[in-house]
């Protein structure tokens, strides 16, 4: 019952399943541990192959943000419209 009006039930919220915080995190630390490599690859090294390897460590979070943002527009939402 709510407040407002007694004899109207209120919804209840929908459950999410929640996911244990090691199935959550392993993605985030790797490319936040790939970004970190990049940074320091660029700052470090200038020219060769640590210059190839910064552009690689720093472009691959990119792609996969980019991808995951693509993904969820896509996917439409639970409110019947595209998110």
């Amino acid at each position: 019952m709510n407040a407002v009006s007694p004899e109207i039930p209120v919804p209840s919220r929908p459950v999410l399943e929640s996911r244990p915080s090691v199935a959550v995190w392993p993605w985030p630390i790797a490319l936040g541990a790939l970004t970190a490599f990049g940074l320091l690859s660029a700052l470090l090294g200038q020219h060769g192959v640590w210059l190839a390897l910064s552009w690689a460590a720093l472009s691959i979070p990119l792609i996969v943000t980019v991808i995951c943002l693509i993904r969820a527009w896509r996917r439409p939402s639970s409110k019947g419209g595209l998110s």
